[in-house]
């Protein structure tokens, strides 16, 4: 059977590192972090903040191809009208803007936008994509996305923490095949945004809950992502202490299949 490649064009918070040049993080420092987003094959990107076009630009991929970007909350580092404009450029046919059913964006040329309703799945060729409302600044229109591909489940929750009740209800049983989770905060307690982002003792709380609620289970792959630098060990250092509880941490460029 087929894999999809998924790329982490952007794993960071909105700390972003002064150290960024002009290729990925991973070819000379892993902890040079831009604003977190992920491309789903060639052309489903998930946020598209203030760096993504050129991420997409190092990545070498074409921003023709780009077909859809479901935009988890209205922040700069994940919404970015004039990133966006580069990505529509030229084209005729319009890019698809997914976001939550309340959403206030401004208008861009060639996009259509997508208000997803509350509990609805929607089809895209080989794929599906839910809406999950987010614990995050509820006047960014928050949400995570649940996607399935070819019968693999794949929830991608970054910027939130936590999750809400509606949406841990609606996961129940959802047995994912891959998890990618919000780790703003570092490893310590007592941080002031625990309702907003997640701490790796957080994450370490609530991995045996979505166990026991048939979320994840023993084959999940789940990978830290969204992670704010100054609040975390060097990436090296924070693999070893991630796979302790065996968590992987995702790094610009980096890329998986699913």
């Amino acid at each position: 059977m087929d894999k999809t490649k998924l790329t982490f064009l952007g794993t960071c918070a909105a700390d972003f590192s002064p150290r960024l040049k002009g290729e990925f993080a991973h070819r000379f420092d892993r902890d040079a972090r831009r604003s977190s987003c992920m491309l789903i094959g060639e052309s489903r990107l998930i946020d598209c903040g203030v760096h993504c076009a050129e991420s997409l630009e190092i990545a070498g991929k074409d921003f023709a191809k780009i077909t859809d970007i479901f935009i988890t909350h209205f922040h700069r580092d994940h919404f970015a009208p004039k990133c966006v404009e580069r990505i529509v450029a030229g084209r005729e046919k319009p890019l698809r803007l997914w976001c939550r059913r309340d959403a206030v964006l401004p208008e861009i040329p060639h996009t259509e936008v997508i208000r997803m309703e509350e509990g609805k799945r929607y089809a895209l060729g080989d794929m599906t994509a839910e809406g999950m409302d987010a614990n995050h600044d509820e006047a960014s229109f928050p949400q995570h996305y649940l996607f399935e591909i070819r019968g693999k489940k794949f929830l991608y929750a970054c910027d939130g923490a936590w999750f809400l009740t509606r949406t841990y209800n609606r996961l129940k049983g959802a047995g994912l095949s891959l998890l990618v989770l919000d780790a703003t905060c570092g490893d310590y307690a007592g941080d002031y945004r625990m309702a907003e982002h997640n701490s790796l003792p957080m994450i370490r709380l609530m991995l045996p809950s979505l166990k026991t609620a048939g979320i994840i289970g023993d084959a999940t792959e789940i990978y830290l992502s969204h992670i704010a630098p100054s609040l975390h060990l060097p990436h090296e250092q924070l693999c070893m202490l991630a796979a302790v509880d065996g968590l992987k941490v995702a790094y610009d460029g980096m890329e998986i299949f699913l």
